[in-house]
């Protein structure tokens, strides 16, 4: 052979290193599609993966298939089949791939080149990438989501000491050249450049009249697949789970679990695609492979949703619009109440008609990648956002239509929804269409009008609006009894912040974004049930409730929510606990947000004895964004407990409803925040900030914004949560903080030492009982406890010498260790600064105001920082705003922009501006937003103006007109 011929049959022979990831078979089984027709083209490929053997020898019987068992990373640790751990997801991936990282690198630089590999494919796992740049090899991704867009939602769980993993991923990623991307993908922001290609599915085998032959299943009945990736444990299959004539063929069984004799345990080797096309529908949790297999095939697939896990609204979406799911809530599943769902399923016509050789299509473009074909690079994105692909991963709720990242088919359900805009001409107060309003006055509120006109569009629809939100919504009130419709805005937080549950002074505006709840009571043998729901309870004498919320879809939360109002009683006939009333509705996190609304009932109940006999329906729609620190939350408590108590007739004054819904917050919710935000919504009015000392909840008045001055939000992406671990462990090392105040002074008195002799012995006497931090002075603090303090301390420690820490909606974690110093220290100078920031904005227009005005904001801006709750995005906001406070331009006109901080629980969210009101503010909160794209790949979201809060708007009663 001559030497040309030697070096002609070296290139035709390629050598592959193929990278899969350790979460789940399912990635597995795409790379065998794709494998399997790179050794039909006579190349060699090097599988590096943690699945079991059979998963690749099963389907490919060829020597040049080279298996080797190493794990790099461990996708997400699931604590069952349907829940995720997302702190421990954090914690196993910094254990196999972050701490042994030099060495990982150095092993696989070293056998890549040993295998002298062509090129480097990921699916997804993101130290390979590096590790193929490190050896000057090329690499490519292949799949439909990317870790740091997963794990980004974890981060919340887990602490911002974890954003580190997220950066690294979306750095290793971007060595990759390219991405070779999946239908059902997910925004991912660290890939350079983009192709797309049809599914990746595996072909069948046999016929359907075959497969069911050699299980003995005759053609008149139904199969059922159930398929959870492995049978977990504690699972109960029953007979009477199935209607008769179906049988149901269980993957992954364990040999010694018996099952019902309409339950058939298949084989560990089963051919799945096979099973597939001879059945008639899947019961399941969404997967890449469980979703494309189904719609190549056509399977009517029963889902149920999986915590936590960012890729599943994107295949889900992708689902739902070829006709081819239907949801199945989790207790449902669990309680075997499967014949509505089924009798739903076998109705649908899934209608995919898209290609499914994407793995044909995926080795071809390997292949002439490693034969040295080089792509234009489209330079989507670089180095300068890196730092900055978290901000993506926290977008699950986007604005259809405007991320670019976002599928066709995943922006059509905005676009279709049949919901007008806000943006309309004003009406009568009196009447819109297809309503007549018996109480109260809509204002003329835009968003109100629009929300009442979706109303009216849903009372039209019937069982013709393909939205599941829509249909289960239309199906949701009599249209012909009387409605209750109430309105709550979120809030910006101008100043105060989390020193709110240390009583601080706080200033806050009512957005223009607001929440509407409408409420409706029947009797229960009047109460339109959802199909499942009628399967579920069946009395029709029990009081129900029935939630729909809207905008569901876009966010990983399922749409609909039902429950007995019995389930809210102990035995004794009294309210249960809000321990218990936690835990049931932390059961389903799919489900957790119907806390945030009917834990008003049960609120009310304990609160007030209120007893509901009636059924209740209510359906939520929200123009607050959620995870933008602007109480998206507190708007929905505010909204639905006002129309639920102007239901019922009960008169609760503004104050109070803002009282209860942060026990709603705090006790069934379980999030430690503060009142503030709950009383902005209920007490706020256009225009004006609300004064308050949360002490718990004393208004001082409002305060007129004046004319010459003007707020602005600016979103910066990253989602933030009070749920979250950062604003608990700073909320709690203010506690422990004060505790030890406390401590100290008692000591001064029972020791007699020279600082009670200095001090007035009342003053010393009341930092003994200190209430609230913010009722110290920042000089008495510096002056007696600041040097005294620990900067940090253990839980274990603290609990040992001091015992509790005296809040009730946090829980020390003797394991963890708080810091104690800024967390103290900032609610101290806070409160100072809110006091001095409202005296300014009362005092003569100035340039010295508003410049005075700006520096509070970035003193609090900097203490937020101190406490360990700032962030990236926020940070670089911040900075933008003082970047244009300092042009040359801005000051030779007398500046625009003075003054930016984060806001509300920190760790993310929005950032407030305060500037003048006037076109050029505008202009530079414009260009901020450019700057901030260009940078990081987003564009904020502006919030800007102001509506009334829920008192002033009170509510609205309304009828359908029988005209319509």
């Amino acid at each position: 052979m001559s030497e040309s011929e030697s070096a002609a049959s070296s290139r035709s022979s390629l050598v592959f290193a193929y990278y899969v990831t350790g979460h789940g078979f399912g990635h597995a089984t795409r790379v065998v599609e794709v494998v399997r027709h790179l050794i039909s083209s006579g190349h060699r490929v090097h599988v590096v993966s943690a699945a079991p053997e059979f998963v690749f020898t099963m389907e490919i019987h060829s020597p040049n298939l080279f298996i080797r068992k190493v794990l790099l990373d461990c996708g997400s640790v699931q604590a069952d089949a349907l829940t995720v751990d997302r702190r421990a997801s954090l914690e196993k991936y910094c254990e196999i791939a972050v701490e042994p990282r030099d060495s990982i690198l150095a092993t696989e630089v070293e056998w890549l080149n040993s295998i002298k590999a062509n090129l480097v494919v990921s699916d997804v796992v993101p130290i390979a990438c590096r590790a193929a740049a490190n050896a000057g090899i090329r690499s490519v991704c292949v799949t439909n989501f990317s870790w740091d867009f997963i794990y980004a939602e974890y981060v919340m769980a887990a602490g911002h000491h974890h954003r580190s993993i997220v950066w690294q991923i979306a750095e290793d990623y971007s060595h990759c050249e390219f991405l070779i991307r999946l239908p059902g993908y997910c925004p991912m922001p660290a890939f350079h450049d983009v192709i797309d290609i049809p599914l990746v599915v595996r072909p069948v085998h046999k016929s359907r009249q075959e497969v069911r032959r050699e299980l003995g299943v005759p053609d008149n009945v139904k199969l059922l697949i159930f398929n959870f990736g492995g049978q977990p444990t504690g699972w109960t299959l029953k007979e009477e789970y199935l209607p008769a004539g179906w049988l149901c063929l269980v993957c992954g069984a364990s040999a010694k679990q018996e099952l019902p004799p309409n339950f058939i345990a298949l084989p560990k080797d089963a051919y799945t695609p096979d099973v597939i096309a001879a059945s008639d529908c899947m019961l399941g949790k969404i997967g890449y492979g469980t979703v494309s297999e189904a719609l190549a095939y056509k399977l009517r697939f029963i889902f149920v949703r999986r915590d936590y896990f960012n890729e599943e609204p994107f295949l889900r979406k992708m689902l739902e619009y070829y006709q081819g799911g239907v949801e199945m809530i989790r207790r449902d599943l669990l309680a075997g109440c499967w014949a509505p769902y089924l009798e739903r399923a076998v109705t649908l016509k899934p209608c995919y008609d898209g290609g499914i050789d994407g793995g044909e299509v995926a080795a071809k473009i390997l292949h002439d990648t490693a034969m040295g074909k080089k792509r234009s690079k489209l330079n989507l994105s670089g180095a300068r956002r890196l730092r900055d692909a978290i901000i993506l991963g926290f977008q699950l709720q986007r604005a259809p239509g405007r991320d670019l990242s976002v599928p066709e088919w995943y922006q059509v359900a905005g676009n279709e929804a049949g919901i007008p805009s806000v943006d309309q001409t004003q009406k009568s107060s009196k009447f819109v269409e297809g309503f007549e309003i018996l109480h109260g006055d809509h204002l003329g509120l835009s968003d109100t009008i629009g929300f009442l006109d979706s109303l009216a569009t849903l009372a039209k629809i019937g069982g013709h609006h393909q939205e599941r939100e829509h249909l289960a919504a239309a199906a949701l009130f009599n249209w012909e009894e009387d409605i209750v419709v109430a309105r709550a805005p979120g809030r910006l937080d101008v100043m105060g912040g989390i020193a709110d549950y240390s009583g601080s002074l706080v200033l806050l505006m009512p957005t223009r974004e607001a929440c509407h709840a409408a409420v409706q009571r029947n009797h229960p043998s009047k109460q339109k049930l959802w199909k499942h729901a009628e399967a579920r309870h069946h009395s029709r004498d029990t009081p129900i409730l029935e939630i729909v919320s809207f905008g569901s879809e876009l966010s990983n939360r399922g749409p609909t929510f039902d429950m007995d109002l019995s389930d809210l009683m102990d035995e004794d006939g009294k309210p249960i606990s809000y321990e218990k009333a936690y835990h049931y509705f932390s059961r389903d996190p799919s489900q957790k947000w119907a806390a945030y609304v009917a834990g008003t009932i049960l609120v009310l109940m304990r609160e007030m004895g209120i007893r509901f006999e009636d059924s209740i329906s209510i359906l939520v729609s929200s123009t607050v964004p959620e995870g933008k620190g602007v109480s998206s939350s507190a708007s929905v408590e505010v909204a639905t407990m006002s129309a639920v108590a102007a239901a019922h007739g009960l008169e609760i004054s503004p104050r109070d409803v803002a009282l209860l819904c942060q026990k709603v917050e705090n006790y069934v919710v379980g999030a430690p925040c503060g009142v503030m935000d709950q009383m902005a919504s209920a007490c706020g009015e256009a225009n004006k900030l609300l004064a308050m000392i949360c002490q718990p909840a004393e208004i001082l008045g409002l305060v007129e914004i004046p004319s010459h001055i003007r707020f602005w939000g600016i979103d910066s992406g990253i989602r933030h949560s009070v749920g979250g671990s950062d604003y608990g462990s700073v909320r709690i090392g203010a506690f422990i903080g004060k505790t030890m105040i406390k401590s100290f002074a008692s000591s001064f008195i029972d020791t007699n030492s020279e600082e009670a002799e200095e001090e007035s012995s009342e003053l010393i006497e009341s930092d003994a009982s200190l209430d609230y931090l913010c009722n110290l002075s920042p000089h008495r603090f510096q002056a007696l406890y600041a040097s005294k303090l620990p900067q940090s301390i253990t839980g274990e420690e603290f609990v040992k010498k001091y015992g509790d820490h005296g809040d009730s909606v946090t829980t020390i974690d003797r394991n963890g260790t708080y810091a104690i110093m800024a967390p103290t220290r900032h609610p101290i100078y806070e409160n100072f600064r809110v006091q001095a920031f409202k005296a300014l904005l009362t005092a003569t227009p100035s340039e010295e105001q508003v410049i005075g005005l700006g520096e509070l904001m970035y003193q609090c801006h900097d203490s937020y920082s101190a406490c360990g709750i700032g962030s990236d995005g926020t940070d670089r906001l911040v900075r933008l705003v003082q970047n244009m406070e300092n042009l040359k331009s801005s000051k030779t006109e007398n500046g625009t922009l003075y003054g930016a901080k984060i806001t509300g629980g920190g760790s993310g969210g929005t950032v407030c501006v305060i500037g003048k009101a006037s076109l050029r503010s505008s202009e530079q909160i414009l260009q901020i937003q450019k700057k901030y794209k260009e940078a990081t790949g987003f564009m904020p979201y502006v919030f800007e103006g102001s509506s009334p809060g829920a008192g002033k708007f009170g509510y609205l009663m309304i009828r359908k007109n029988s005209a319509t």
